[in-house]
Formats: C-alpha cells, sequence, structure tokens
C-alpha cells in the first residue's frame, strides 16, 4: 500500500469516526433536551393530558373564540412534541383531581368554570373583575395589592401559571392561561411555547405565575408579549382586605 492510499484510508476512517462521534453527541443532547422538557411539562412518551377551553364570552352560543383555538394549536404542538396525547373537553365537562394528567386550563375565570375553580383553589392572592360594571374595571386583576385594568387592543394583561397543587414534586402538572381577552390567552400559550426552556431553567419543575402584558394587540395580534412581574409569591398568600368601595369586585369562581 502507498503513502497516499494509507492516507487516503486513514483520512476515511478518521471522518467516519468524526461523523459517528457526532451524531451521538447530537443525539444525546436531543434526548437530554426533550427529557427536561418532558418533566416540565409532565408529559412523558405516550402519557395523557387534558386541553380545557372556555366558551366565547361573547356569544350565547356554546362557541369557543378564534384566538382561543389557535392557543388549542399551540399547546397541541408542544404536546406532540413531547411524544404526548391530549384530549379536548369543555370547561363544563373537566372533572378530574390535581395530578392525574397534565392540564391546559385556558380562558378567564369569567368564561371557564374550570378556571374560575383552579384559582379560587390555588390562588387566593388574585381576584378577577368579573362584573359587566363599572366598565374601566371589566376583567381586572387585583393581584396582592395591585390593580391591572386592561385597555382593550391598547394594553391587555394575561396570567400564566404552573401549578402543582402544594407538591413540588408532583409530575402532572396544571398550566393556567387566563387573559383578559381571548387573544391574550393565544398570546400566553405562544409566550410559553417561546420560552419554555427558560422557564424550565429559572423554575425547574415547580410553581410559577407570571403576569404579562399584551402590547397593542390591534396592530401585533399576540405576538408582542412582555413579562410585568412574577407574581407567585402574591398569588399563592391570602388576599389582603379591598377598600369598601372596591367589593363589588369578586374572586374568581
Amino acid at each position: 500500500m502507498t503513502d497516499d492510499v494509507r492516507n487516503i484510508v486513514l483520512g476515511v476512517i478518521a471522518a467516519g469516526i468524526s461523523a459517528s462521534l457526532g451524531w451521538i453527541a447530537r443525539t444525546y443532547l436531543w434526548k437530554r433536551k426533550l427529557r427536561r422538557k418532558q418533566a416540565f411539562f409532565g408529559l412523558p412518551a405516550n402519557s395523557e393530558s387534558l386541553l380545557v377551553v372556555n366558551r366565547d364570552a361573547g356569544s350565547t352560543d356554546l362557541a369557543v373564540h378564534r384566538h382561543d383555538v389557535f392557543a388549542l394549536l399551540e399547546l397541541s404542538a408542544l404536546i406532540k412534541d413531547c411524544g404526548a396525547n391530549a384530549q379536548v373537553v369543555t370547561q363544563d365537562a373537566a372533572q378530574q383531581g390535581f395530578g392525574e394528567r397534565t392540564e391546559f386550563c385556558v380562558g378567564g375565570p369569567g368564561s371557564n368554570r374550570r378556571m374560575a375553580a383552579h384559582m379560587q383553589a390555588m390562588l387566593p392572592g388574585i381576584r378577577v373583575h368579573t362584573d359587566p360594571e363599572p366598565v374601566v374595571d371589566r376583567a381586572a386583576f387585583r393581584i396582592g395589592g395591585e390593580r391591572y385594568r386592561m385597555e382593550p387592543g391598547i394594553t391587555e394583561y394575561v396570567l400564566l401559571a404552573r401549578l402543582t397543587a402544594g407538591q413540588p414534586d408532583q409530575v402532572r402538572p396544571v398550566f393556567l392561561f387566563s387573559g383578559q381577552r381571548a387573544i391574550t390567552n393565544q398570546a400566553a400559550t405562544r409566550y410559553l411555547a417561546r420560552h419554555h426552556t427558560r422557564l424550565a431553567r429559572k423554575y425547574g419543575n415547580g410553581t410559577f405565575v407570571l403576569l404579562l402584558k399584551v402590547v397593542n394587540s390591534q396592530a401585533y395580534g399576540p405576538d408582542v408579549v412582555e413579562l410585568v412581574a412574577d407574581v407567585t409569591r402574591a398569588a399563592l398568600a391570602p388576599l389582603p382586605a379591598e377598600p369598601a368601595a372596591e367589593r363589588p369586585s369578586h374572586r374568581a369562581g
């Protein structure tokens, strides 16, 4: 064998070894990333999850707002990426406890009974004004001592939460997307899809409650979202007594 042939053979062997090692490394990293994603969402391969959808608050029929449909599509893609399955149910048909299956609950407490029950049971520090009057407080959030009112199409708020019912090691969490309008629900699901890696790195597999602001949705739709604050501590603590002038507001539920 000449030196040239030997060098060619050694080069081919080295290239094959390098390619194999690269493929093994990429596969390992991909599987590790997938396992972390599955752990964060509580969705091991072939597991079952629940998508709880609200009704369109602006319709007298049992309809689903188109932005809530888009939100379900965003969540369905996440679930599929984890190799899990999803069942879609309406807010009045979901009857299960915590931890049985990962749950994604979409819609504010005024249009989603399941959301109202979750917030009443697990987020005592949050109150949502579900009455139509006064108009200025419609759908307003009260979190701790702060109140967040919406300007439709300009400034709107949505809560994004991962809850484990007081059990940090619970593998089947509940995710809440509770917005002041349907478009904010979609904005929250899109935010989760884009930032779940960072959220998993910061919070692990524990509970968190984030307040997000959707900016100028009449121009930008659900795409421009800002993180206002991590309100986990305030949301989990009992709500302070409110001034007498504000008592017509109702807690979620």
